[in-house]
């Protein structure tokens, strides 16, 4: 636990300095001041965020983050446990979603094996960092012990490290799992204290009986495992992923790097509330990339208080949502660094007076 411990100890809230100076930096653009609405926003927060009033966002990395979850056994999903490894191969070889979206970007796509729940075939796209072969059933005990939870973040730690040696100025996060929308939605059941019915939405697709039957095993599942609201390993541990322990583990590892996270849906939100739970500060080194169609979604982003940037009914995961939000931070970016300002445009300013007589 030294790792995590070491990592926490390293987090601090952004240096909020250069605030007013960017802030002044956007009014004088050739615009109407604060025309450009959250996009001025989000200049001036990454610019908190990195300490830097010319940030570059050239380095993008997406981690996209594999496990299985025991609690398929209660029926919660409606695809088959073997989608979770068919879609890590998808990835590695580029043809999902999320490869699409981050080549429209330009960001670099990280997979990591977490916990799936068969040996992966080698390659060289794919970081193996097995915690285990998925979870237990959370609807029959603790999904993972805390030795593993604790084990789950640190890898997530250990894998921002060795990317952000290779180059990074901002990550987005994401994730794969059949049936991790159930331990989700526990998740943040739990954090928000909002009853099981406001959280667990259709996941993958699963019908009214499968939902119904859904809640009723979330339900089941904090019951018997009694999580701590207020103990963020407790919660990861007993009704979380490997892979939401992973990048929980990221998140806080980026924290402490003065990088930006861009945070995807229903699942990377999940990680986002245990480290928050684990580091309130970490919060400013969020963006909130949209709000994803599940039901709960909405709620989590406002419990930790984050506005998304979009919202296009979207409930894929992957860090597809994280992607696009990337395409939108670095606009504002290009913004604050390119655009000319009335000075130097030699444009007329507003007029100062307005009191003006016909």
């Amino acid at each position: 636990m030294r790792l995590l411990n070491d990592t926490l100890e390293k987090i601090k809230g952004p240096d909020y300095s250069l605030a007013q100076e960017a802030q002044s930096k956007l009014d004088s653009l050739t615009k109407p001041q604060g025309s450009l609405g959250r996009l001025e926003e989000i200049a001036k927060q990454v610019v908190i965020i990195t300490g830097n009033l010319r940030p570059q966002l050239k380095n993008k990395a997406i981690f996209t983050m594999a496990a299985d979850h025991g609690v398929v056994a209660e029926g919660v999903s409606a695809y088959p446990q073997e989608v979770t490894p068919q879609m890590v191969y998808n990835f590695v070889k580029g043809g999902a979603a999320i490869n699409v979206v981050a080549r429209h970007v330009g960001s670099r796509v990280v997979v990591i094996d977490m916990g799936v729940g068969v040996d992966l075939e080698k390659h060289p796209e794919l970081t193996i960092k097995k915690i285990g072969y998925g979870t237990k059933n959370m609807a029959q005990g603790p999904a993972m012990t805390k030795e593993e939870a604790i084990a789950s973040i640190e890898a997530g730690i250990e894998i921002f490290e060795a990317e952000y040696n290779k180059g990074i100025d901002i990550i987005g996060i994401g994730d794969m799992g059949i049936g991790n929308s159930t331990p989700s939605a526990a998740i943040a059941s739990v954090f928000t204290g909002r009853p099981v019915e406001d959280i667990a939405g259709r996941g993958t697709g699963v019908d009214d009986a499968g939902l119904a039957r859904k809640i009723a095993v979330i339900k089941k599942a904090i019951q018997i495992n009694t999580p701590l609201a207020n103990d963020g390993l407790d919660v990861l541990s007993k009704v979380g992923g490997f892979e939401i322990g992973g990048l929980t583990g990221v998140i806080l590892a980026a924290a402490t790097r003065k990088i930006p996270v861009v945070i995807d849906g229903f699942i990377s939100t999940a990680a986002t509330l245990i480290a928050f739970t684990l580091k309130s500060e970490v919060k400013e080194y969020m963006i909130a990339a949209h709000c994803s169609q599940e039901k709960g979604h909405g709620l989590m982003l406002a419990h930790m208080g984050l506005r998304p940037l979009l919202d296009l009914d979207m409930r894929l995961g992957e860090g597809t949502g994280a992607a696009l939000g990337m395409g939108i931070i670095e606009a504002s970016i290009k913004i604050l660094t390119e655009m000319a300002t009335f000075q130097s445009a030699g444009v007329s300013e507003r007029n100062k007076e307005q009191n003006f007589k016909s």
